[in-house]
């Protein structure tokens, strides 16, 4: 066999291996069917919802590495608020010097009528005798509570369900999320996937069912025009038609 006759047999090969490759991609594609629709819970501040837990290091989110879809950085929320922990509040304490206090003195002068505009003449108490007891002061410390702002977690969803920019609180944890992300399993379902920061607090959370508190809605024509760009994928296209008012086709679609 000459060397051109190998070179074209190489070629023929090599063809024949990519267009196995890209024929299975496709049939992969072909076969990957959306999730079953459910139609939408009423839009109200507050809702039952299932919620499951996702992070950048799975496989199926490799490629996007620690990105959202709206291309910015994926972001944990911050700890869980326990009802006992009065709002993960931080104590910081100013120093006052206290007004000399005698504390073997129970004399108390009456008590005068407040009043910026009246004067009323203050009868004099009787004479005492000159105090003895040195005058003390006290160093005191008072809390005085720092409020921090809490930090807002990444959250996936169905954007026609909630808007990207959707901001929401978990009433049993207190954590705050944003709906930042979206995903094949997500679409034409009720489902919000909180971002976690590692695998080990994505298993721990498992699925749980989760009042959510709405605290701001997103924009749904915002999220129209993003999503309108990439409906070539039938999970945003299913996203698209429901925006669009197409309930019935985003029903349809599998």
């Amino acid at each position: 066999m000459t060397y051109a006759e190998r070179r074209n047999l190489a070629l023929i090969l090599l063809a024949a291996f990519i267009a196995i490759i890209l024929l299975t991609a496709c049939g992969t594609t072909t076969h990957h069917a959306l999730p079953a629709y459910e139609p939408p819970l009423a839009k109200t501040n507050f809702q039952q919802v299932r919620t499951t837990a996702y992070t950048h290091t799975e496989a199926d989110h490799l490629q996007y590495s620690n990105h959202n879809a709206l291309g910015g950085e994926l972001n944990a929320a911050g700890q869980a608020i326990h009802r006992a922990e009065v709002n993960r509040t931080t104590l910081a304490y100013e120093v006052q010097r206290a007004i000399p206090v005698n504390e073997n003195d129970s004399y108390s002068p009456p008590l005068q009528r407040f009043s910026m505009d009246e004067r009323q003449p203050v009868t004099p108490g009787p004479k005492r005798a000159p105090r003895t007891t040195p005058k003390t002061t006290r160093a005191v410390k008072r809390a005085v509570v720092v409020s921090k702002p809490p930090q807002i977690g990444s959250a996936a969803a169905d954007w026609s369900r909630w808007p990207a920019g959707t901001v929401f609180r978990l009433l049993s944890t207190g954590q705050n999320y944003r709906v930042e992300d979206y995903g094949w399993a997500l679409s034409g379902r009720n489902t919000i996937d909180l971002y976690m920061a590692n695998q080990h607090e994505m298993n721990n959370w498992g699925a749980r069912e989760e009042t959510i508190e709405v605290l701001k809605w997103g924009d749904p024509q915002e999220s129209l025009q993003f999503l309108r760009r990439h409906q070539d994928y039938r999970h945003i296209k299913r996203m698209v038609l429901e925006l669009e008012g197409r309930e019935k086709e985003a029903a349809s679609l599998r």
